[in-house]
């Protein structure tokens, strides 16, 4: 008999984000493993392509909204919950990078502008899920992608890495406060990975040659390296996981 614990039938997700990068990949497999998804994403074409692309992996809902937008978080929700008919997992993973910027030079518009999206963001998003979760009684998990920025020392990239280090902190909160109603609550560490946020940084050939060397597994991370962590930790796999760092850097921050 083989083993039925990541085994996502029934399940429904949302997945912020979802349009591309880290997010099409969870999207990706969390199709494949059964779930049915709604993915969330500004730019509508890109949005519409990745509905197009994933619809062949399962039942996929696509919708345009900015996460860091209280009453649009809301609206897309239950937008979400219309289409899937619940959500047993929510996948924060919507973010904007940061200018590299020295902090006498940062503007109160840029810090802010990163912390709409990777803070606000992830608080409307989760309240909003936390409340359908828990009205129907049945679970469910939560999980945020971070950064390995939340624990290091991002130098010019101050309010970035605040940002992601703030959300590791609710994460662990809210897995406290929420495990009475069973939810679980986790958030991922990324670390250099492949993605239309990264193209301009890994094109630098100064900036390859300095940090590659430093991950142990010698190469950068993709998409598809974040499917596996998201099916498990919407399924029964994980059931007693909650409160947790997961870094998926491939050694980086241990070398």
């Amino acid at each position: 008999m083989s083993y039925s614990g990541f085994d996502l039938t029934g399940r429904c997700a949302v997945v912020t984000g979802g349009n591309g990068g880290i997010g099409l990949g969870m999207a990706r497999a969390l199709l494949q493993a059964g779930a049915r998804v709604a993915i969330w994403g500004t730019n509508p074409d890109k949005t519409e392509r990745a509905r197009a692309e994933l619809a062949a992996f399962g039942r996929v809902h696509a919708q345009v909204c900015d996460v860091g937008d209280e009453q649009a978080v809301e609206a897309a929700f239950a937008e979400s919950v219309a289409h899937l008919g619940q959500v047993d997992a929510c996948f924060a993973n919507a973010g904007v990078s940061s200018f590299s910027t020295p902090i006498g030079a940062m503007t109160h518009e840029e810090f802010r502008r990163v912390m709409r999206v990777n803070l606000d963001g992830v608080f409307f998003t989760f309240r909003a899920a936390s409340r359908h979760m828990i009205a129907r009684g049945a679970g469910g998990s939560l999980a945020v992608t971070a950064s390995t920025a939340a624990v290091e020392g991002a130098a010019r990239n101050s309010h970035y890495g605040a940002s992601k280090g703030a959300v590791t902190s609710y994460a662990r909160a809210l897995a406290v406060e929420l495990a009475r109603h069973r939810i679980r609550v986790n958030a991922i560490l990324p670390g250099w990975i492949e993605s239309d946020m990264t193209s301009g940084i890994f094109d630098d050939e100064k900036f390859a040659a300095a940090v590659l060397p430093r991950v142990p597994l010698r190469r950068w991370g993709t998409a598809d390296d974040f499917g596996g962590i998201a099916v498990y930790l919407a399924s029964d796999a994980s059931s007693y996981m909650t409160g947790a760092d997961l870094l998926i850097d491939g050694g980086y921050t241990k070398f």
